[in-house]
This record gives C-alpha cells, structure tokens and sequence, in this order.
C-alpha cells in the first residue's frame, strides 16, 4: 500500500467554474521524492495545500497509511511544512524558531533542547542558533525552515517552492541540501516546483501538472526520453517542434510534401495531424548531400554558451525557429548569420505525437 493516496481528487474554488484540481489519482510511496512540476495555475500548489490539510477538497479522498485525513486539521497529518515565504518568527531566534512546532505539540522542555539541537546539526547550522532571522542569508533563513519543518520527525514533509527566492548559486546549493537531507534521513519528501532543472536534480519521480490534471508521472530521466506529449515534451527541457500529416506511424509528410521519420508515441492515423518533437541536442549540421531527415534552414544566430555552441535556424518555407546544441568542434568553419545550412537527425531521436 502506497503511503499516501489521492483518490479522484477535486477542487473548485468559489467563484471559479474551472477546477483547480481535477479527478486527481496519484499514489506517492514511503521514503520517495515526488516532485509536483507545471506552470503557474496547473494545480500543483493547490494539490500540496489539500495534501496538507490547507485546503478543503470538493470532491475525492486523500489517504495516509491507507485512513482518509480529509476532516484532520493541519497539524495532526504529521506533516512538516516548508513555504516559499519561510514564515520565520521575526522576534524569535533560530532555536526558539526551530522549537516552535514541539511547543505546539506540548514536548517536554528536556525533549525540546536535544531534538532542536538535532534538527540544526542535520542543516549545519548549530553555530548560528542565537541569531535572529534578519542576522541571516536567505540560503540561512531556508536552512531553519527545513529544520523546523523536520524538527518533530514527520512522516513527510511538503516543499513548496521553497527555493524561488533564492540566486542561482544558493538556488543551486539548496538543492543539494535538500538532497543531501532526504538520503540520509528517508523521510517522503514532496516538492512543488515550477523549475524543471529542480524537478530533474532532486527527485524520484515527477508528476508533471497542466490545467489541474497530470501529463505524465515518471521518473526524471524517462520523462526526458520518452515524454508523453508535447507539452511535457516542451516543458520539460528544450525542445524543437514541427507540425505535419501522418503518413505512417513512423513518418511526418510536411504541407511542402517533404517527410521527417521518427518515433510514434501512440497511434497515428494516416491523414491525421501530428507533431515532431526534437531535442536540441540530438540535431546536427548535415553532411553534403545528405537527404534523409534533413532540412534546410538559414541561420539566425550562433551563440557560444561555453560548453557548446546554441544556433538559432528558421526552416526554409515556414517560420518556424528551431535551436541546435552542437559541441565546440562540431560546428563547420566560416558560419556566418543569413547563410544557408542543412540540418539533420536520426529517427530514433524524434517522437511523433498525433495533434
């Protein structure tokens, strides 16, 4: 049995006729990193909010250890909380801040000092105990929520975009921290993100959101690889896209009559809409006289990103952009913007989705 269970979970906000959430089924297994991925009004907040007791679902169960928690109130779902805000005690120190949640539990004072002296040991930051929060660093500030959000050994703590605040140095370190953390203590750790690098870096598995319904739920890499459609495709990493007609299940006939070949992602009907999807990196400058799956473009722009060259290319007879990724010493001598330049890739590089 999962750890946790949504259960064709709902949520309608008053005065909206579009669900927030809609007929979510999601399990979320012991010891996991689930990370809750999509753009801003997907549903993945307001999923993490019902999950922790926040929010009033409209319809659905969600279970723990298999007992729906729905009626708890917030604080007896033994869930640690970290918010993008951090919400620190101003008045408080970094330990009387880190206590706070035992307090509410009624912990004995004995019980009190070795667990808050613990959960700062775990974030390495035992030396600034006494200090205040605006004495501290962002990156300090989130090190305390995490303490306090771990200081009563919960059963699972929820994350939300909890690094967004942070520069990409800090944003960057944290996330080892945050992974750090989950390998050594085990705890369920869900984490909601709008960053796909974070998603990527920290978890398990992701669960991609769009319009309060789940995309696709894999892990990292196979949402990479092999995504479900073309908007995870497209939200997860860069990625090139061209539309067409299907001539098979594996060939895309573009309205100029030329074909692309790649791999189908499902069924595809001959004479239905479909859209190739390629990832930068996998398209190449084709060799002279090359002809199958190539195209002609003419270069906008070569951009030198330090461990790889970026071209910008418009296909010829449309006005679609796509990107290519080349390494330092494939990109051909003397190319310059406004030339004409083929380009190329292997099939077994390219899904073919049906529109």
């Amino acid at each position: 049995m999962a750890l946790i269970e949504f259960d064709r979970l709902r949520k309608v906000y008053p005065g909206s006729t579009a669900p927030a959430v809609d007929d979510l089924n999601l399990h979320i297994e012991a010891g996991e990193f689930l990370t809750l991925l999509g753009p801003s009004g997907s549903g993945k907040t307001t999923t993490l909010m019902l999950l922790a007791g926040f929010e009033v679902p409209s319809a659905g169960t969600i279970r723990l250890d298999g007992r729906p928690i729905e009626a708890l109130p917030p604080h007896k779902r033994d869930m640690g909380v970290v918010f993008q805000s951090y919400s620190l005690f101003p008045h408080m120190t970094v330990e009387q801040n880190v206590a706070f949640p035992l307090s509410v539990r009624k912990v004995p004072a004995s019980a009190v000092r070795e667990k808050v002296a613990a959960a700062l040991d775990k974030v390495r930051l035992t030396h600034l105990a006494q200090r205040r929060p605006q004495q501290l660093s962002g990156g300090q500030q989130q090190r305390v929520a995490l303490a306090r959000a771990l200081v009563f050994e919960p059963r699972v703590v929820l994350l939300d975009e909890p690094l967004s605040a942070l520069d990409k140095k800090l944003r960057e370190e944290m996330q080892l921290e945050i992974r750090r953390l989950h390998r050594e203590l085990g705890v369920t750790m869900v984490f909601v993100t709008h960053d796909q690098s974070e998603a990527m870096t920290l978890s398990d598995r992701v669960a991609v959101f769009n319009q309060g319904r789940i995309e696709q739920l894999a892990a990292p890499q196979r949402l990479y690889d092999a995504p479900a459609n073309p908007f995870v495709a497209g939200f997860i990493g860069d990625n090139n896209l061209l539309s067409g007609e299907a001539e098979s299940d594996s060939t895309l006939r573009l309205p100029g009559g030329a074909c692309l070949h790649g791999r189908a992602a499902g069924a595809l009907p001959r004479g239905q809409g479909a859209t190739l999807c390629l990832r930068p990196e996998h398209l190449r400058v084709a060799s002279p006289g090359e002809a199958d799956n190539a195209l002609q473009a003419t270069l906008l722009d070569a951009i030198h990103q330090g461990d790889h060259w970026r071209l910008v290319a418009q296909l010829h007879g449309s006005q679609v952009t796509w990107f290519a990724k080349l390494a330092p010493g494939a990109l051909p001598q003397g190319l310059v913007p406004g030339q004409t330049l083929g380009l190329a890739f292997r099939r077994e590089d390219a899904w073919l989705f049906a529109q």
